[in-house]
């Protein structure tokens, strides 16, 4: 099958893009250059297009009650127009995906997953809908998404709409709004570890989006941004990546997201039993964050070993272009996971010295 492209794709390649495949789409890894776009949005702001995401709808007087019972996070304790954190687990503990749950109210709940699981998810959403009273619509192909982001992307966008972004709260929505002249849902999300706008719009109006962005942000420094920063902004941010720090195998606890998986929610849901099981006997492995203490940069895939031993693996390793680093995550033996902890990472057949340091690579004041 081939790649897929978004609405954006021909504004990538005038912007001089550099095209790769991703999940199955054919997208900008950068234009200008990783650290340029990288440092961008951490100190102005940067565009990114996120149209590949996926999107599913659930509606109906189940959705509530379905949606809590697929997710590790307390679904029914939301309110209107709030944007939620979870994961998806099966019935092992690991992990199906992670996502954002949308909720305009309790009958219609607006789920967003990553790009390379959109079908794998649609597929597991419908084989366990069998006794909930719901319509679920996978809407991806009709819908066009863009994320603004960075600490002037506030100011960016409040050129393009009436409507007061001062009131749009972190992890919050609002539908119907205008923005470029165009009718858009906006939540003020993103996956960078700054501020910033996640606007959603039909796919056939995102490119008018796009190029009033940019247009609206020249003064502000605004660049496009690609998937090599979005990559490194997100991991700086210690946010997770599936396929990466977590996966079918993987379960939110051993990867520490265990803030995400509520356990004591009153509803059940899949991969509970697992994932208290694993909490009551101790966690066999855990992912750290790590700095190189020798030169090399660690790369996903990379084996770790302690005294000779392989105690796991890298799950995501760079140069911090904001630290100025060679930090990585692993996911290795949980007796080797304590701070300060000497490891080795196999870099180019050769043992290379690193630490174990916090996962919490970048101190935001958000």
């Amino acid at each position: 099958m081939s790649a897929k492209k978004t609405p954006i794709y021909d504004e990538h390649l005038k912007l001089g893009g550099k095209i790769v495949e991703y999940a199955g789409w054919l997208m900008p890894v950068e234009y200008e250059g990783l650290v340029a776009e990288h440092e961008a949005v951490r100190n102005d702001c940067g565009l990114f297009d996120v149209s590949h995401m996926g999107e599913i709808t659930v509606k109906g007087k189940d959705a509530t009650k379905l949606v809590d019972y697929l997710m590790t996070n307390d679904i029914s304790t939301m309110t209107d127009n709030q944007v939620i954190y979870t994961l998806m687990c099966n019935e092992n503990g690991g992990v199906v995906d992670d996502l954002l749950v949308y909720r305009y109210n309790e009958n219609y709940l607006y789920l967003v997953v990553n790009a390379a699981n959109t079908d794998k998810d649609y597929d597991w959403i419908l084989k366990h809908m069998d006794s909930f009273e719901v319509e679920i619509e996978n809407i991806s192909d009709n819908v066009g998404e863009v994320a603004l982001q960075g600490p002037k992307a506030q100011k960016v966008l409040q050129k393009l709409t009436d409507y007061d972004l001062n009131g749009l709260k972190f992890f919050h929505f609002v539908d119907g709004i205008e923005v470029a002249g165009v009718k858009a849902m906006v939540s003020r999300t993103g996956y960078t570890g700054e501020d910033g706008f996640e606007i959603y719009t039909d796919k056939n109006d995102i490119v008018k989006v796009w190029r009033e962005i940019l247009k609206a942000g020249e003064e502000e420094n605004i660049k496009p941004a690609g998937l090599g920063c979005r990559d490194t902004l997100r991991f700086e941010a210690s946010l997770p990546l599936y396929g990466h720090e977590f996966n079918d195998e993987i379960t939110p606890l051993e990867a520490g997201f265990k803030y995400f998986v509520k356990l004591d929610k009153k509803s059940d849901f899949i991969g509970k039993e697992a994932l208290t099981k694993q909490l009551e006997e101790g966690l066999k492995r855990k992912l750290v964050g790590f700095e190189m203490v020798d030169r090399g940069i660690p790369r996903e895939g990379y084996e770790v070993y302690k005294d000779g031993e392989k105690i796991g693996h890298v799950t995501t390793g760079y140069h911090s272009p904001t630290l100025k680093k060679n930090i990585g995550n692993a996911l290795i033996k949980a007796e080797f996971a304590e701070i300060g902890t000497p490891i080795e990472i196999m870099i180019r057949n050769k043992p290379c010295k690193a630490q174990v340091i916090s996962k919490k690579f970048l101190n935001k004041k958000k």
